[in-house]
């Protein structure tokens, strides 16, 4: 499509000629102040006459005065969205549409192609709420989800949304046969352009619980969840709104410009950076932040000592339980001569050792090690040791660990033996690399504080709190295929150890930033950081960019709400709602959201995706199951459903009704119904597995054309979003 500028007399003339236009507060992304409000205030205002107002209050946003020939003029500066003909879809939009309409409002962002935003500076704040569990199918009038009248009613009038929804159980107890499903089945049955648009929201048309929702929205668009079709893969939604890229300069533009013009342009390739193996060793921090036991060495201070002993003590990580700790006075390595180092040593005089572990699970299920394996610099093997658990064996992990009952019945080899070997080769020169060691040096009961992680050294694609798994690492740098029997015979801890060290290899030759996904994108809560807030410069400690918070269940910032500035955990969806507004305009003491609140909140509820089985114990970004059964979860009865919907709705028209004007107010949720995507992994992982040890006749579960097909037809299912 041919891109063309508009005319500000096609603006003027959209409400004339057929184009949608949305105030904001109407539309998906919603400000706000209810629509009804600026409504009256706009009529109100349009009825007296120039000559009658002769001043207007120098404090209302919406609303200014200009002067031509003599006369005052109103003009509406209210931020709006505008959907027209000049839009034209031939695709759904994204979640990373929706966020590039956020980031051009608040984080001076380029202009979106699907929607136009007038007096898009205007918009103050921004609220994005995820909501999983909503279907297109469930805004279908005859969706089995209606619930009795009088509770709607109780609703308006104030009353609690959990009241109301014990109310619709108790009256209206009996699942009805028509399943929301065969309505959202029947949603999808077409594929024309149409599909693209948004569809207006009309009260008269939708099931009673989601009669509200007409209210503060005008339309519901289509929004396609982040995946892969072709091998059936949906990938998160959470980080496909929380993960930018970063805006490129215009060196960059014009580097990329003239690569596409066959033109050579200078600095446009890769510049290593060689640094030594030294510079990639974790700090005291990264390794509590990423769940390693600390080494005494970290603890000159008597009271953090004190405090590191007893927490030491009370998780059973001392010498009484078998714990020991590598013999290193101070963290300088030894007093290394510089005569002995080598100009332009990578390893700059230390002694690096990659090593891997393999566990089994024995009783009180825990993890217990069975092979250790060490791999100098050289890639020569150090060290290639089967283990005896000192309790019982429930499992040995064949399938990963490719330990067996066979190999281990000849080993008299204990941990003790094998952490007295470490403690004569591990000095304080000593630096150890693996991916993510802090599972093998637990096994080994063992701490060092020289670690080198290459599940922190190398970023997952969709950054932090994610992290690659060696096997992507190998194919993706070093064009390896390891772990080949990943699933049926285990893997080698020989060839995993290896792999890490020629990952970190890589890593010093190439320099810091290699690999690293933070090169080309970034959390949108940096992205925020560095733009300036209205009426301010940033300042050099980015003091004065826009914040952000993340609103959600559990402990968010323990995982990706580490990514944010602030971070509010919940226990309910009427929680979320209280740290939503908590978080839009502040606490009143400041205590720990400052006094304005911040400038772009996120939050999920999630009740509504728990009671539709959505979920599993809620891990819903890793979209799997770990039943053995090839059976989708149950739908709930009408009655349950019925009630999660008002209950969920009432908390949505609540967060839109506590809002301050001019805040965009962005609805999505995220994927379709992952549960038969699931279902069908769950069988092929099945099947892969059981294929390379089985005859056919022998397998539990067969996997043909049929499956295939029906698991990427299930993944464009689970892709359709709404928002």
């Amino acid at each position: 499509m041919a891109k063309k500028k508009r005319k500000h007399a096609q603006y003027a003339d959209d409400d004339d000629n057929g184009t949608q236009t949305y105030r904001l507060g109407t539309h998906f992304p919603s400000v706000g102040s209810p629509v009804h409000v600026h409504d009256q205030r706009r009529r109100s205002l349009e009825s007296v006459s120039d000559g009658m107002r002769e001043a207007h209050d120098p404090d209302e946003e919406t609303w200014t005065v200009i002067r031509r020939g003599g006369k005052k003029h109103k003009k509406n500066n209210y931020p709006t969205l505008v959907y027209a003909d000049l839009h034209k879809k031939n695709s759904d939009i994204r979640i990373g549409d929706l966020q590039n309409l956020i980031l051009h409002c608040v984080a001076n962002g380029t202009s979106p192609q699907w929607v136009s935003v007038r007096h898009h500076l205007e918009v103050k704040k921004v609220v994005v709420l995820f909501v999983p569990g909503l279907e297109k199918g469930m805004f279908d009038e005859n969706a089995p989800i209606d619930s009795p009248e009088d509770v709607v009613q109780d609703l308006e009038l104030g009353k609690g949304a959990d009241q109301a929804a014990e109310k619709i159980i108790l009256e209206n107890s009996v699942p009805k046969s028509v399943a929301v499903q065969q309505a959202n089945d029947a949603s999808h049955t077409s594929a024309s352009p149409d599909d693209f648009l948004p569809v207006r929201l009309a009260a008269d048309n939708l099931p009673t619980p989601l009669k509200p929702l007409a209210d503060c929205f005008e339309n519901l668009w289509p929004v396609k969840a982040p995946g892969d079709d072709r091998y059936a893969k949906v990938f998160s939604p959470l980080h496909a709104m929380l993960n930018s890229q970063i805006p490129k300069s215009q060196e960059q533009k014009d580097a990329e410009r003239g690569r596409k013009e066959g033109k050579h342009v200078a600095n446009s390739q890769w510049q290593n950076k060689r640094t030594p193996v030294k510079d990639f060793i974790l700090s005291r921090d990264q390794l509590r932040d990423h769940d390693y036991v600390l080494h005494p060495v970290y603890f000159d201070a008597e009271p953090q000592a004190a405090a590191e002993v007893k927490r030491r003590a009370d998780a059973k990580q001392t010498s009484s339980s078998g714990w020991v700790d590598v013999n290193i006075a101070n963290l300088s390595p030894g007093g290394i001569p510089e005569q002995e180092i080598e100009q332009g040593s990578l390893t700059a005089g230390r002694t690096v050792f990659a090593m891997d572990c393999e566990m089994c699970k024995v009783e009180g299920d825990d993890a217990a090690l069975t092979r250790i394996s060490l791999v100098g610099w050289d890639g020569e093997v150090v060290m290639d040791e089967l283990v005896k658990p000192d309790k019982p064996i429930v499992d040995y992990l064949t399938p990963f660990s490719g330990i067996t009952a066979e190999k281990l019945d000849p080993v008299t080899t204990t941990v003790a033996d094998v952490q007295k070997r470490l403690l004569d080769l591990l000095t304080p020169r000593t630096i150890l690399v693996g991916h993510s060691l802090d599972s093998d040096l637990a096994a080994l009961k063992l701490t060092h504080p020289f670690i080198v992680d290459t599940s922190v050294l190398y970023q997952h694609p969709r950054g932090p709190p994610l992290k690659p798994s060696l096997k992507w690492l190998a194919q993706k740098y070093l064009h390896r295929e390891i772990q080949k029997g990943h699933g049926s015979l285990g893997h080698d801890s020989v060839e995993d150890s290896r792999a890490c060290l020629d990952l970190v290899k890589m890593k010093c030759e190439k320099g810091p930033e290699w690999g690293n996904s933070a090169a080309n994108g970034e959390t949108i809560f940096k992205r925020l950081s560095r733009t300036p807030r209205a009426g301010s410069s940033l300042a050099a400690d980015g003091s004065q960019g826009k914040t952000g918070a993340i609103v959600d269940h559990g402990a968010p910032e323990k995982n990706f709400g580490q990514m944010a500035p602030f971070s509010i955990g919940c226990g309910t969806d009427a929680e979320v709602v209280e740290g939503v507004k908590r978080a839009v305009l502040g606490d009143l003491d400041g205590a720990k959201i400052p006094g304005g609140g911040v400038d772009f909140t996120w939050a999920r509820m999630r009740e509504l995706e728990a009671c539709r089985r959505w979920s599993n114990n809620h891990r819903y970004d890793l979209i799997q199951m770990e039943e053995p059964s090839f059976t989708t979860n149950s739908e709930p009865s009408t009655s349950e459903l019925a009630a999660k919907v008002t209950s969920t709705v009432s908390h949505i028209r609540n967060v839109h009704a506590s809002l301050p004007p001019c805040t965009l107010f962005v609805v999505y949720t995220g994927t379709g119904d992952p549960r038969e995507l699931a279902r069908l992994q769950q069988m092929q992982r099945t099947y892969k597995q059981e294929y390379k040890v089985k005859k056919w006749d022998e397998l539990s579960v067969k996997w043909t054309d049929t499956e295939e097909q029906a698991m990427r037809k299930a993944c464009k299912k689970a892709r359709q979003g709404l928002g």
